[in-house]
């Protein structure tokens, strides 16, 4: 993941500094961006060029955080036109120089704005200043917790009801298709039905309360083999097809998984690509080192790549053994397996 840092004076850039090096360290790919007088402070730093509102948009596009240090005006200004969507923006974080108070301004939940200013404000000994209704009344905030454990929120306006719901009268319920570990937060309990709740599914008809919204888990793993030269489209032909069948949205799939002898299968890489999947590829020792299985085998296959199946065990390592939702279909040059990993519901945070 990658963040941006924006400073303005001296002292705000040895604060980005510090913020940088700390990033850094949890994994973070950070650029921190100060004006040609303060840049040769560091050689980390970068001058922001060529112009703040340029840079801004540049790290819009690119970064998962935004962090400015100096006043909130000046962030204000610089992202705003940018600003599209609470789905798709960065988080952004404002912190005055002296690290006073860390202000989330955009993203606060799904972007991961709030947490990351509660986290900030550890570091830099300041105040975390957070003003989202569901944190100031000490409410769960259905959209962050999506955004932390991976789940794919079914509709805003869901989620929106859900939270209002939830802020008036401190009760919902909670339904789930897979095992629920750990304790609830305050006000959840597991029900089947009621006025209120929130169900995590994979079925598409699964509303179980009057006011539902539904959280699907990003867990499905697409195993292909295909023949070489294939295009694109007849591999997306033949996944979003399964996909229908099985009532499965493509933004649940985890990863694509093949052998690697499929690495610069134009293809492939361009369907992948096309859909913003991850891909993974395993050389036929780890694709045979899962043994028998119960795997469909061909030996045409293995005498060509290596190992007898190609999709059902590329979707079986990828999902670390999860149960098949479709095991090997043949179509148009394309095999094709989906499996599903294991999954509980966590609500407690774990680092």
């Amino acid at each position: 993941m990658k963040a941006v840092l924006f400073s303005f004076t001296r002292r705000g850039t040895t604060l980005s500094l510090t913020i940088a090096a700390w990033l850094t360290a949890l994994g973070w790919d950070v650029q921190p961006l100060t004006t040609v007088k303060f840049a040769t402070i560091d050689r980390r730093l970068r001058v922001l060029s060529p112009d703040l509102r340029t840079a801004a948009g540049a790290a819009f596009e690119e970064a998962q955080l935004l962090v400015f240090v100096g006043a909130a005006g000046i962030a204000v200004r610089a992202i705003a036109p940018y600003v599209k969507s609470k789905e798709t923006d960065p988080a952004v974080v404002v912190i005055d120089e002296k690290g006073h108070f860390v202000i989330p301004i955009l993203s606060g939940h799904i972007g991961g704005a709030n947490d990351m200013a509660r986290r900030l404000a550890d570091l830099v000994h300041g105040q975390a200043v957070l003003t989202t209704a569901t944190d100031v009344n000490h409410r769960f905030a259905v959209d962050e917790w999506a955004a932390r454990s991976g789940l794919a929120i079914s509709s805003m306006r869901e989620a929106k009801a859900f939270s209002a719901g939830l802020l008036e009268t401190g009760r919902a319920g909670v339904y789930s298709d897979f095992p629920i570990v750990g304790p609830l937060p305050q006000g959840l309990e597991v029900r089947d039905s009621g006025p209120l709740g929130l169900a995590v599914t994979l079925r598409p008809d699964c509303y179980p309360f009057t006011e539902t919204v539904v959280l699907r888990p990003r867990i499905i793993h697409i195993g292909i083999g295909c023949r070489k030269g294939i295009y694109k489209k007849t591999i997306g032909r033949v996944v979003l097809r399964e996909l229908r069948r099985l009532q499965l949205p493509v933004h649940l799939i985890a990863r694509v998984a093949s052998i690697d002898v499929k690495a610069s299968e134009e293809g492939l890489l361009a369907f992948a690509k096309d859909y913003g999947l991850p891909l993974v590829f395993y050389s036929a020792d780890e694709l045979n080192s899962l043994g028998d299985q119960g795997f469909a085998s061909s030996d045409f296959v293995l005498r060509t790549v290596g190992t007898d199946n190609v999709c059902e065990r590329a979707a079986y390592l990828s999902s670390n053994g999860g149960p098949f939702l479709l095991h090997k279909t043949v179509a148009d040059g394309v095999t094709l397996a989906i499996a599903r990993e294991d999954f509980s519901v966590q609500f407690t945070k774990t680092e």
